[in-house]
């Protein structure tokens, strides 16, 4: 059996293997279409397994990858009747997972040629427009935590990074939204001391320890949270937006200054120019102009966006 086994394998070699690696010696250009198959397939199968992974459909993709493994071993064994019974199992199973993941290879099916289907190859919005979006959810939830009068303290990190500052938070490495935003400074909640950090486009962590400013020309009615803003912002180029406490108005801290009592205008302007325009110039800006609104639970009212477009 050992011997066949040994012969079977040196005929698959010197066929296919070997006859493949010389028609590519023959004809280079296969090597190119080649090296494209592959770079094709290794996403395509890099992408399946990322999105399996964050589905029920994982621990099934393991049991199936067992299955063939022990099918082919088998067949190269020459275990007949368990081949069989593999192959039979294998044959029946295809229409047994149709059954099954019917809703989920429907909504795959409908989502094909969609918005939603290009986030599977990562074809999605491009980085400018996703920082203005998130610049207005930030707002938003600014303007929510002023009008209850709950301190927040949200710091947006630009060009130099705070990965010691993240370390200190509780990781989140979430989508930004005004509605967690808001949900993370609910008073007597685990993660509302402290501050949130925005990086690369999402939420990295909350209940940040940040450097506190300890200037003596800063006024001395300053709570711990402006301080804190203050200090991160002379450590670092980023920018933090605070919601005090006590009286709900909302301050900005950027390059170790205070700028106080900032009205939903002016909180506008400057995030869109410090982050949006300094990062991607003004014509990516302008021509992300053509955004009215997103679409969430807080919802942004069409006159500010063209009073922003302005």
């Amino acid at each position: 059996m050992i011997n066949k086994v040994g012969i079977s394998m040196q005929n698959f070699y010197e066929q296919n293997i070997m006859g493949y690696i010389k028609t590519l010696y023959e004809n280079p250009l296969n090597l190119i279409i080649l090296i494209i198959d592959i770079t094709i397939v290794l996403f395509l199968l890099i992408k399946v397994l990322k999105f399996a992974r964050d589905s029920r459909a994982w621990q099934l993709l393991k049991g199936i990858a067992l299955l063939i493994i022990a099918t082919a071993v088998s067949n190269v064994l020459q275990l007949k009747i368990l081949n069989f019974i593999l192959n039979s199992i294998m044959t029946w199973g295809v229409f047994a997972l149709i059954v099954i993941f019917q809703p989920e290879l429907r909504r795959a099916l409908e989502q094909l040629g969609t918005n939603k289907f290009t986030k599977f190859f990562g074809i999605d919005k491009d980085i400018a427009t996703r920082t203005k979006e998130d610049i207005y959810k930030i707002i938003i939830a600014a303007q929510e935590l002023s009008k209850s009068k709950t301190g927040g303290l949200i710091v947006i990190e630009r060009d130099i990074q705070i990965k010691d500052i993240i370390s200190t938070g509780i990781e989140i490495n979430a989508e930004v939204s005004p509605q967690l935003l808001v949900n993370i400074f609910v008073p007597n909640t685990p993660l509302h001391d402290g501050a949130v950090v925005i990086s690369g486009n999402k939420i990295a962590a909350a209940a940040c320890m940040l450097p506190l400013a300890s200037d003596a020309d800063i006024a001395k009615e300053l709570g711990t949270r402006h301080r804190a803003a203050i200090g991160v912002s002379k450590e670092s180029d980023a920018i933090a937006v605070v919601v005090s406490e006590e009286t709900g108005k909302i301050s900005i801290a950027k390059d170790g200054t205070l700028i106080a009592d900032v009205k939903e205008e002016a909180l506008k302007k400057i995030l869109i120019k410090s982050v949006v325009t300094k990062r991607f110039g003004d014509g990516q800006v302008t021509r992300l102009d053509k955004l009215k609104k997103i679409k969430f639970g807080f919802r942004i009212k069409k006159d500010d966006i063209k009073k922003d477009n302005k």
